[in-house]
């Protein structure tokens, strides 16, 4: 009989966390799921999910305000915030559910409570020992609160308390440029409400291709009436019915107002009061610093997940969840590897990229060689009426995929294909090789493979 209570634990039921306990079982080990909320985690209950359902929401009421075109009568069109909201809480309750019961199917057992270290092999769970021989660390994160004057004032709100109302203020100060900025941006102007967004850096979306940044801020942002301020750095935040938000902007002081201030500045790994201390875990700055196994330097305990301060996104933590479980059932060695990464951004239209960008070739002197495509040139797109956008796939001097990057409609679901592409080495002649079916949108990359071979039939012919 084990000297311990199971042979594994997980501390967090993120999509990481989760993932990980189900592998453990099915690898034949005890196994329990340590959470203190929800099951899910931030992905499921305050990030990815509500929020895409959100944009889900808003993206049906844009469809209904353009029905017409499609010769669909649908009298005056509005829409009730409280019942989105409530669609999107029916959408997390029953993954929810799902998870709960793919655990149990499964053998793990879920305790409900806030977990803290004691020793290396202990567990403080609400005042209850939990013991066990090896532990996966997986706590996620929060969202980061910058000591800006007036940040904690009256609506003054994180993207945790966004996804928690139920009725939208009439206008928007958004601080930060990043994803979790833009698509809240995207959110709130496509239901018809102004907003402002602040961004420190040069440009909005930092690491993003420049020319699809440009497209989005001058043919989408700018016609849906979303302000953007580059370069500026925020001062100050006076809270209330109206809050007014001080920037600096090239040496001068300016206001931005609106019913609401969203503070989307990055996330904090959540590290604070969970015992690392009490076993000597070592960081790196604010994160748990692993090795390419997801190992510690604690030779039983393991880390992933936004802890890691890897990729702070949910399909990372969960790759990580997966190799930390083989690895620490001693199934297989499994390194990771953080080359291959796919990254979407909801907006309206959708981005998405996997690899290196061309900013980034020209940084690392690469020889490269790019092909695109004008998604306005793609039938399906037409169709559908989202014809705005571009596929570029960039290669090295020999050929071979080193990354692309899409922006069009059912771009984040077509990255798959450009990611497994890079994943096994193939060339971009390759993929123009490759039968895309027709008509959908998935084309747009076959295309900008051929044009890449200077053979693409449905795009003019370059000036020499």
């Amino acid at each position: 009989m084990s000297e311990y209570n199971y042979d594994i634990v997980v501390l967090g039921a993120g999509p990481g966390g989760y993932e990980a306990a189900i592998r453990c079982a099915q690898y034949g080990k005890n196994t329990a799921l340590v959470e203190a909320r929800d099951l899910g985690g931030t992905c499921l209950n305050r990030g990815c999910i509500p929020t895409k359902a959100l944009l889900h929401g808003a993206e049906v009421y844009q469809s209904a305000l353009n029905a017409a075109s499609c010769g669909v009568t649908t009298g005056e069109v509005g829409f009730d915030f409280a019942k989105l909201a409530e669609y999107k809480d029916s959408v997390v309750a029953g993954l929810r559910k799902g998870i709960a019961g793919l655990e149990k199917a499964h053998g793990v057992k879920v305790i409900n409570g806030f977990g803290k270290l004691v020793d290396e092999h202990t567990l403080d769970v609400d005042g209850e020992k939990v013991t066990f021989d090896k532990l996966i660390l997986a706590t996620g994160s929060a969202p980061a609160r910058p000591p800006i004057p007036g940040i904690d004032g009256e609506n003054v709100v994180t993207s945790d308390e966004v996804l928690s109302m139920t009725e939208l203020p009439d206008s928007f100060v958004i601080i930060g440029g990043g994803v979790i900025g833009i698509e809240f941006a995207t959110l709130f102007a496509s239901l018809g409400k102004p907003v402002t967004v602040i961004e420190m850096m040069p440009s909005i979306l930092p690491g993003v291709d420049a020319d699809i940044v440009k497209m989005l801020s001058t043919r989408v942002l700018k016609r849906k009436k979303v302000t953007v301020i580059n370069n500026a750095k925020v001062t100050g935040i006076n809270g209330g019915e109206k809050v007014t938000v001080t920037y600096e902007l090239n040496g001068a002081e300016k206001t931005a107002e609106g019913g609401c201030c969203v503070v989307a500045v990055g996330r904090r790994a959540m590290t604070a009061n969970i015992g690392l201390e009490n076993v000597g875990i070592e960081m790196n700055r604010a994160f748990v610093n692993i090795d390419d196994y997801c190992r510690t330097n604690i030779e039983n305990i393991y880390a992933i997940g936004d802890i890691t301060g890897k990729i702070q996104l949910a399909h990372v933590a969960s790759a990580q969840g997966l190799a930390a479980a083989a690895n620490a059932c001693g199934q297989k060695s499994v390194k990771m590897d953080y080359s291959v990464v796919p990254s979407c951004i909801y907006t309206a239209p959708e981005i998405a990229f996997v690899g290196i960008g061309e900013e980034k070739a020209k940084q690392q002197g690469i020889e490269y060689k790019i092909g695109s495509f004008n998604v306005a040139g793609n039938g399906r797109a037409m169709i559908m009426g989202e014809a705005l956008g571009i596929a570029k796939l960039i290669s090295d001097a020999d050929g071979n995929l080193i990354g692309a990057q899409l922006m069009g409609p059912r771009a984040t679901d077509m990255i798959a294909e450009l990611a497994l592409a890079l994943k096994v080495g193939a060339s971009v002649g390759t993929i123009a090789e490759t039968i895309h079916p027709h008509p959908t949108v998935s084309e747009v990359i076959a295309e900008a493979a051929h044009d890449w071979e200077g053979l693409c039939c449905h795009s003019l012919p370059k000036k020499k």
